[in-house]
Protein backbone atom coordinates (compact mmCIF):
# COMPACT_ATOMS: atom_id res chain seq x y z
CA UNK A 1 0.00 0.00 0.00
CA UNK A 2 3.47 2.07 -0.24
CA UNK A 3 2.63 2.77 -3.54
CA UNK A 4 -0.62 4.51 -2.99
CA UNK A 5 0.42 6.63 -0.03
CA UNK A 6 3.46 7.76 -2.54
CA UNK A 7 1.11 8.13 -5.65
CA UNK A 8 -1.45 10.26 -3.78
CA UNK A 9 1.54 12.17 -2.22
CA UNK A 10 2.20 12.85 -5.40
CA UNK A 11 -1.01 14.33 -6.53
CA UNK A 12 -1.63 16.02 -3.51
CA UNK A 13 1.12 18.19 -4.31
CA UNK A 14 0.03 18.23 -7.82
CA UNK A 15 -3.35 19.63 -7.18
CA UNK A 16 -2.41 21.65 -4.94
CA UNK A 17 -0.11 23.83 -7.46
CA UNK A 18 -2.32 24.12 -9.98
CA UNK A 19 -4.43 25.91 -7.86
CA UNK A 20 -1.85 27.84 -6.92
CA UNK A 21 -2.33 27.60 -3.10
CA UNK A 22 0.08 26.39 -0.44
CA UNK A 23 -0.71 23.81 1.68
CA UNK A 24 -1.59 24.34 4.96
CA UNK A 25 -0.87 22.42 7.76
CA UNK A 26 -4.79 21.22 8.02
CA UNK A 27 -4.40 20.26 4.43
CA UNK A 28 -1.25 18.03 4.98
CA UNK A 29 -2.76 16.76 8.62
CA UNK A 30 -6.01 15.54 6.54
CA UNK A 31 -4.32 14.26 3.65
CA UNK A 32 -1.95 11.88 6.23
CA UNK A 33 -5.17 10.98 8.00
CA UNK A 34 -7.03 10.20 5.21
CA UNK A 35 -4.43 7.98 3.62
CA UNK A 36 -4.04 6.02 6.90
CA UNK A 37 -7.95 5.09 6.96
CA UNK A 38 -7.74 4.45 3.15
CA UNK A 39 -4.74 2.00 4.14
CA UNK A 40 -6.61 0.20 7.42
CA UNK A 41 -10.01 0.11 5.86
CA UNK A 42 -8.48 -2.04 2.23
CA UNK A 43 -9.80 -5.12 2.01
CA UNK A 44 -7.58 -7.87 0.70
CA UNK A 45 -8.44 -10.47 -1.92
CA UNK A 46 -9.89 -12.91 -3.65
CA UNK A 47 -13.04 -11.34 -2.47
CA UNK A 48 -16.65 -11.28 -4.01
CA UNK A 49 -17.43 -7.53 -4.33
CA UNK A 50 -21.34 -6.09 -4.93
CA UNK A 51 -21.30 -2.90 -6.83
CA UNK A 52 -23.91 -1.44 -5.07
CA UNK A 53 -27.13 -3.56 -5.57
CA UNK A 54 -26.33 -3.69 -9.43
CA UNK A 55 -23.19 -5.50 -9.92
CA UNK A 56 -20.18 -7.54 -8.88
CA UNK A 57 -16.79 -8.12 -9.39
CA UNK A 58 -14.70 -10.84 -7.84
CA UNK A 59 -11.73 -9.08 -6.26
CA UNK A 60 -8.41 -11.44 -7.23
CA UNK A 61 -6.05 -11.90 -4.71
CA UNK A 62 -2.86 -9.36 -5.15
CA UNK A 63 -5.87 -6.82 -5.25
CA UNK A 64 -7.31 -4.28 -2.51
CA UNK A 65 -10.82 -3.45 -2.48
CA UNK A 66 -11.32 0.15 -0.80
CA UNK A 67 -14.99 1.29 0.51
CA UNK A 68 -16.15 4.55 -0.72
CA UNK A 69 -15.96 6.28 2.23
CA UNK A 70 -12.51 6.25 3.07
CA UNK A 71 -11.87 6.08 -0.69
CA UNK A 72 -14.10 9.80 -0.60
CA UNK A 73 -11.73 10.98 2.31
CA UNK A 74 -8.76 10.42 0.31
CA UNK A 75 -9.63 11.93 -2.74
CA UNK A 76 -11.08 14.73 -1.34
CA UNK A 77 -7.91 15.28 0.46
CA UNK A 78 -6.29 15.52 -2.91
CA UNK A 79 -8.87 18.24 -4.25
CA UNK A 80 -10.77 15.65 -6.21
CA UNK A 81 -14.93 16.34 -6.14
CA UNK A 82 -16.60 13.18 -5.08
CA UNK A 83 -20.14 12.38 -5.62
CA UNK A 84 -21.09 9.83 -2.60
CA UNK A 85 -24.15 8.84 -4.12
CA UNK A 86 -22.32 7.42 -7.57
CA UNK A 87 -19.06 6.33 -5.86
CA UNK A 88 -18.82 2.68 -4.80
CA UNK A 89 -15.09 2.44 -3.85
CA UNK A 90 -11.84 2.05 -5.54
CA UNK A 91 -9.26 -0.61 -6.30
CA UNK A 92 -5.78 -0.85 -5.34
CA UNK A 93 -2.82 -3.14 -6.17
CA UNK A 94 -0.88 -4.70 -3.08
CA UNK A 95 2.57 -3.91 -4.92
CA UNK A 96 5.19 -2.03 -3.99
CA UNK A 97 5.66 -1.01 -7.34
CA UNK A 98 2.80 -1.05 -9.08
CA UNK A 99 1.56 2.11 -11.03
CA UNK A 100 -2.49 2.09 -11.25
CA UNK A 101 -5.31 2.67 -9.12
CA UNK A 102 -8.96 2.76 -10.00
CA UNK A 103 -12.23 4.36 -9.28
CA UNK A 104 -15.82 2.55 -8.75
CA UNK A 105 -19.00 4.20 -9.42
CA UNK A 106 -22.47 3.61 -10.61
CA UNK A 107 -25.53 6.22 -12.41
CA UNK A 108 -28.32 5.52 -11.52
CA UNK A 109 -29.90 7.20 -14.11
CA UNK A 110 -32.03 4.73 -15.58
CA UNK A 111 -31.91 2.14 -19.23
CA UNK A 112 -30.11 3.88 -21.85
CA UNK A 113 -31.49 3.12 -24.98
CA UNK A 114 -28.99 2.27 -27.34
CA UNK A 115 -30.95 2.43 -31.11
CA UNK A 116 -28.92 5.74 -32.39
CA UNK A 117 -25.73 3.70 -31.89
CA UNK A 118 -25.88 2.57 -35.48
CA UNK A 119 -26.56 6.95 -36.44
CA UNK A 120 -24.53 8.56 -34.29
CA UNK A 121 -21.61 9.80 -36.56
CA UNK A 122 -17.98 9.97 -34.65
CA UNK A 123 -16.81 13.28 -36.04
CA UNK A 124 -20.05 15.08 -34.96
CA UNK A 125 -19.64 13.80 -31.81
CA UNK A 126 -16.40 14.85 -31.26
CA UNK A 127 -16.86 18.46 -32.35
CA UNK A 128 -19.31 18.91 -29.64
CA UNK A 129 -16.70 17.16 -27.41
CA UNK A 130 -14.62 19.47 -28.23
CA UNK A 131 -16.74 22.55 -28.03
CA UNK A 132 -18.08 21.83 -24.31
CA UNK A 133 -14.38 21.36 -23.37
CA UNK A 134 -13.69 24.84 -24.55
CA UNK A 135 -16.86 26.38 -23.17
CA UNK A 136 -16.05 24.89 -19.87
CA UNK A 137 -12.22 26.79 -19.87
CA UNK A 138 -13.24 29.64 -18.10
CA UNK A 139 -14.44 27.68 -15.63
CA UNK A 140 -11.44 25.57 -15.33
CA UNK A 141 -9.23 29.01 -15.34
CA UNK A 142 -11.24 30.59 -13.13
CA UNK A 143 -10.99 28.37 -10.21
CA UNK A 144 -7.24 27.72 -10.90
CA UNK A 145 -7.13 24.54 -13.37
CA UNK A 146 -5.35 24.07 -16.26
CA UNK A 147 -7.57 25.02 -19.61
CA UNK A 148 -8.12 21.88 -22.04
CA UNK A 149 -7.95 21.09 -25.68
CA UNK A 150 -9.66 18.20 -27.21
CA UNK A 151 -7.20 17.01 -30.32
CA UNK A 152 -9.16 14.01 -31.87
CA UNK A 153 -10.00 10.44 -30.91
CA UNK A 154 -7.91 7.91 -30.05
CA UNK A 155 -10.15 5.47 -30.26
CA UNK A 156 -13.35 6.70 -31.88
CA UNK A 157 -16.88 5.24 -29.86
CA UNK A 158 -17.82 1.96 -30.62
CA UNK A 159 -20.78 0.03 -29.30
CA UNK A 160 -21.35 -4.02 -29.07
CA UNK A 161 -25.00 -4.54 -29.16
CA UNK A 162 -24.36 -7.86 -28.01
CA UNK A 163 -22.75 -7.27 -24.39
CA UNK A 164 -24.18 -3.81 -24.59
CA UNK A 165 -20.58 -2.32 -23.81
CA UNK A 166 -19.43 1.06 -24.80
CA UNK A 167 -15.73 2.08 -25.33
CA UNK A 168 -13.87 5.56 -26.81
CA UNK A 169 -10.99 7.72 -26.41
CA UNK A 170 -10.49 10.67 -26.66
CA UNK A 171 -6.96 12.96 -26.78
CA UNK A 172 -6.69 15.61 -24.74
CA UNK A 173 -3.45 18.28 -24.13
CA UNK A 174 -2.93 21.67 -21.91
CA UNK A 175 -3.71 24.62 -23.69
CA UNK A 176 -0.62 25.87 -22.47
CA UNK A 177 1.47 22.91 -23.34
CA UNK A 178 3.56 22.45 -27.02
CA UNK A 179 1.48 20.27 -28.76
CA UNK A 180 3.89 16.89 -28.92
CA UNK A 181 3.24 13.71 -27.57
CA UNK A 182 5.21 14.05 -24.36
CA UNK A 183 2.02 16.72 -23.59
CA UNK A 184 -0.97 14.79 -24.72
CA UNK A 185 -2.69 12.25 -22.86
CA UNK A 186 -6.08 9.91 -23.30
CA UNK A 187 -9.17 10.03 -22.02
CA UNK A 188 -10.54 6.66 -22.24
CA UNK A 189 -14.11 5.47 -21.67
CA UNK A 190 -15.75 2.32 -21.28
CA UNK A 191 -19.27 1.81 -19.90
CA UNK A 192 -21.25 -1.84 -19.18
CA UNK A 193 -24.99 -0.46 -19.57
CA UNK A 194 -27.54 -2.05 -16.82
CA UNK A 195 -31.44 -2.04 -16.42
CA UNK A 196 -31.22 0.92 -13.53
CA UNK A 197 -28.47 2.87 -15.08
CA UNK A 198 -24.73 2.42 -15.89
CA UNK A 199 -21.61 1.32 -14.73
CA UNK A 200 -18.31 3.77 -16.03
CA UNK A 201 -14.90 2.93 -16.47
CA UNK A 202 -12.72 6.27 -16.79
CA UNK A 203 -9.12 5.54 -17.68
CA UNK A 204 -6.51 8.67 -17.91
CA UNK A 205 -3.54 7.61 -19.53
CA UNK A 206 -0.51 9.60 -21.44
CA UNK A 207 -0.75 8.86 -25.06
CA UNK A 208 2.53 7.24 -25.19
CA UNK A 209 0.89 4.19 -22.50
CA UNK A 210 -2.31 4.06 -24.08
CA UNK A 211 -2.38 0.85 -25.75
CA UNK A 212 -0.87 -0.73 -23.55
CA UNK A 213 -3.38 1.11 -20.69
CA UNK A 214 -6.42 0.63 -22.81
CA UNK A 215 -6.02 -3.07 -22.53
CA UNK A 216 -6.20 -3.01 -18.73
CA UNK A 217 -9.57 -1.40 -18.92
CA UNK A 218 -10.97 -3.64 -21.52
CA UNK A 219 -10.51 -6.80 -19.11
CA UNK A 220 -12.10 -4.99 -16.41
CA UNK A 221 -14.98 -4.12 -18.30
CA UNK A 222 -15.19 -7.59 -19.38
CA UNK A 223 -15.01 -8.64 -15.53
CA UNK A 224 -18.34 -6.99 -14.94
CA UNK A 225 -21.34 -8.67 -14.04
CA UNK A 226 -24.65 -7.62 -13.54
CA UNK A 227 -26.73 -9.55 -10.77
CA UNK A 228 -29.76 -11.52 -12.42
CA UNK A 229 -32.57 -8.73 -12.57
CA UNK A 230 -30.19 -6.05 -12.90
CA UNK A 231 -28.89 -6.82 -16.73
CA UNK A 232 -30.01 -4.94 -19.68
CA UNK A 233 -31.68 -7.61 -21.47
CA UNK A 234 -34.27 -7.19 -18.08
CA UNK A 235 -35.66 -4.10 -18.80
CA UNK A 236 -39.57 -3.46 -18.49
CA UNK A 237 -40.72 -1.19 -21.06
CA UNK A 238 -44.14 -0.57 -18.80
CA UNK A 239 -42.49 -0.41 -15.06
CA UNK A 240 -38.65 0.88 -15.74
CA UNK A 241 -36.92 4.27 -15.51
CA UNK A 242 -35.63 5.17 -18.91
CA UNK A 243 -32.82 7.75 -18.98
CA UNK A 244 -33.42 11.09 -20.52
CA UNK A 245 -30.38 10.57 -22.97
CA UNK A 246 -29.12 8.10 -25.56
CA UNK A 247 -25.96 6.61 -26.15
CA UNK A 248 -24.66 9.30 -28.50
CA UNK A 249 -25.59 11.94 -25.53
CA UNK A 250 -23.93 9.80 -22.90
CA UNK A 251 -20.52 9.64 -24.77
CA UNK A 252 -20.46 13.60 -25.12
CA UNK A 253 -22.02 14.36 -21.58
CA UNK A 254 -20.00 11.48 -19.54
CA UNK A 255 -16.63 13.20 -21.80
CA UNK A 256 -17.02 16.95 -20.93
CA UNK A 257 -17.57 15.57 -17.24
CA UNK A 258 -14.10 13.92 -17.11
CA UNK A 259 -11.68 15.57 -19.16
CA UNK A 260 -10.71 18.11 -16.25
CA UNK A 261 -9.37 15.57 -14.48
CA UNK A 262 -6.78 14.94 -17.16
CA UNK A 263 -5.15 18.11 -16.43
CA UNK A 264 -4.12 16.54 -13.25
CA UNK A 265 -2.36 13.46 -14.90
CA UNK A 266 -0.59 15.89 -17.19
CA UNK A 267 1.18 18.10 -14.33
CA UNK A 268 1.93 14.68 -12.50
CA UNK A 269 3.30 12.50 -15.80
CA UNK A 270 5.12 15.96 -16.41
CA UNK A 271 6.62 16.54 -13.09
CA UNK A 272 7.47 13.10 -12.66
CA UNK A 273 8.96 11.27 -15.51
CA UNK A 274 12.18 12.78 -15.26
CA UNK A 275 12.93 10.30 -12.67
CA UNK A 276 11.88 7.17 -14.43
CA UNK A 277 8.13 7.14 -12.88
CA UNK A 278 5.80 6.09 -15.51
CA UNK A 279 2.38 6.14 -13.79
CA UNK A 280 -0.88 6.12 -15.51
CA UNK A 281 -4.18 7.47 -13.15
CA UNK A 282 -7.22 6.21 -13.73
CA UNK A 283 -9.82 8.62 -13.04
CA UNK A 284 -13.74 8.74 -12.11
CA UNK A 285 -16.36 6.29 -12.97
CA UNK A 286 -15.07 2.21 -12.74
CA UNK A 287 -11.33 1.87 -13.83
CA UNK A 288 -8.84 -0.52 -14.10
CA UNK A 289 -8.14 -4.34 -13.98
CA UNK A 290 -9.38 -6.55 -11.51
CA UNK A 291 -9.99 -9.50 -13.77
CA UNK A 292 -11.40 -12.90 -12.31
CA UNK A 293 -8.21 -14.42 -14.02
CA UNK A 294 -10.58 -17.35 -15.84
CA UNK A 295 -8.97 -20.66 -15.40
CA UNK A 296 -7.43 -21.67 -18.67
CA UNK A 297 -7.98 -25.34 -20.54
CA UNK A 298 -4.52 -26.03 -18.97
CA UNK A 299 -5.28 -24.79 -15.47
CA UNK A 300 -5.71 -21.46 -13.86
CA UNK A 301 -4.04 -18.31 -14.55
CA UNK A 302 -1.51 -16.55 -12.72
CA UNK A 303 -2.02 -12.76 -11.94
CA UNK A 304 -1.63 -10.79 -15.38
CA UNK A 305 0.63 -7.26 -15.60
CA UNK A 306 -0.13 -4.89 -18.30
CA UNK A 307 1.63 -5.39 -21.43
Amino acid sequence: MKTIIRLGVCLFVVSSASLANTQTDAAKTEFKAASEEFDKAALPGPRHIPLFDEATLELPAGDKFVPASAAARLMRSMGQTVDDKKLVGMIVPDEENAKWVAIVTFIKDGYVRDDDAQHWKADDMLRRISENTDQSNASRKAHGFAELKVLGWAEAPTYDAATHRLVWGAVVKRKADPDDAAHRAVNYQTVALGRDGHLELTLASSLSSFAADKSIANALLEDIDYVPGKRYADFDKFTDRVAEYGLAALVVGVAAKKLGLIAVLLAFLAKFTKLGVAISLVVAAVTRRFSKRKVASSGAKGRQEPH
